[in-house]
């Protein structure tokens, strides 16, 4: 009536089934996070370039500004320093 041999076949079975369902689901999930981490860094770069390129040109712009006024720029330095310094020694 109760043939444990055919249950053990069965449970070994379902066990192989398991495992290779698990193991394909797996790699499907690692394969498509692989994908988006991908399309991200992809993301990062090209934010990281334009990032880049208008720093360059805020650079340029601040250089010639202080190449026009060199005593403006040495005045508000100095003066930015001294409010700098006065705010550190309340603190």
């Amino acid at each position: 009536m109760f043939d444990s041999d055919r249950m053990s076949d069965e449970l070994r079975a379902l066990k192989v089934d398991v495992t290779r369902l698990l193991n394909t689901a797996g790699e499907e999930i690692h394969d498509g996070a692989k994908d988006r981490a991908e399309a991200l860094a992809d993301q990062i770069r090209a934010a990281l370039a334009e990032l880049g390129e208008t720093v360059e040109e805020e650079q340029e712009q601040l250089q010639g500004l202080v190449a026009d006024r060199p005593i403006t720029s040495l005045a508000s330095a100095f003066a930015l320093g001294v409010v700098v310094g006065f705010m550190l020694r309340r603190h």
